[in-house]
């Protein structure tokens, strides 16, 4: 939510922009309900600081910023209640997927589709794909691999951090980079990603706003989310992070080339003959 990516981005902040930030995250509902000249006030600072505050968390003005917070806090879990040796299996239904719920309502509201335009501009044209992660991230680089490669494009999942490393020196401008990261300060994954620009390649990274792998991105997908503590509930950033491959992974689908849609076609057939269904909505792409 919005507050979380308040927290994340505060040190990238001027000093007047962390005065407006202090008085939001302190007091979250007079934001909502003071116009701009009483926050500007609050914070001791002028209302065109305020406006460049919210433009910094990507809202376009201040109503926006506004919109997006009270929608955010509409949707915060509040005091959830963590699993429980005595939970029955209705509790954990209710519990998990409550919190599942509230996490994708938060994305929604808060996922930047410019990011996510910029993202799909740089994938459409790489020679070559390649994602880095580590851990569950890890998970969620091997899962992006298995939906991009089905465009067509060329694409490889590394989540060893010495194999990433040698892959990332060895690209070249026209090549991109999708680098994962639930927490965004991964030491192992930083070098191979600075590698990965020094080398000319293009980074995407899916990651919080404000943190040392989104300060080394060509384009950052910002995922700003509260991150539970309990050690019984998967951790909502993963799911947050397989949403957004989806939506990126149907993007790119989208932005094929006839000739790259005929050969998708040919590996549906190839499928078919050995008895396997193709992803239905691709199917329904190279069918155009």
């Amino acid at each position: 939510m919005l507050l979380d990516a308040i927290r994340n981005r505060y040190d990238s902040l001027s000093r007047s922009e962390k005065k407006v930030a202090a008085v939001v995250l302190a007091q979250p509902e007079l934001a909502i309900d003071a116009n701009l000249a009483a926050l500007a006030a609050k914070a001791e600072v002028s209302e065109p600081t305020v406006v460049r505050f919210c433009r910094s968390l990507g809202c376009e003005g201040w109503h926006a910023f506004k919109l997006r917070l009270a929608q955010g806090l509409a949707l915060a879990p509040g005091n959830a209640e963590a699993p429980a040796a005595e939970d029955r299996s209705s509790d954990l239904i209710e519990k998990i997927c409550g919190r599942s719920i509230t996490t994708l309502l938060d994305l929604r509201s808060g996922l930047d589709a410019n990011a996510i335009d910029a993202a799909l501009h740089i994938l459409a044209k790489a020679n070559r794909v390649e994602l880095y992660g580590q851990g569950t991230s890890g998970i969620v680089a091997t899962d992006a691999q298995h939906k991009f490669f089905r465009s067509g494009l060329p694409t490889v999942a590394y989540v060893d951090p010495h194999v990433h490393s040698i892959a990332a020196s060895l690209l070249q401008k026209g090549d991109a980079v999708i680098a994962f990261s639930q927490r965004g300060h991964n030491t192992a994954l930083l070098p191979s990603v600075q590698l990965a620009r020094d080398s000319g390649a293009d980074v995407v990274v899916l990651a919080p706003g404000g943190t040392p792998l989104a300060e080394l991105a060509t384009v950052l997908v910002p995922i700003d989310l509260h991150v539970h503590a309990d050690a019984y509930t998967p951790i909502s950033t993963r799911l947050a992070h397989l949403v957004v491959v989806d939506i990126l992974a149907v993007g790119l689908a989208l932005k094929r080339t006839p000739v790259e849609r005929s050969r998708m076609q040919r590996a549906q057939k190839t499928l078919e003959k050995i008895g396997m269904p193709f992803d239905s909505f691709l199917q329904s792409q190279t069918d155009d």
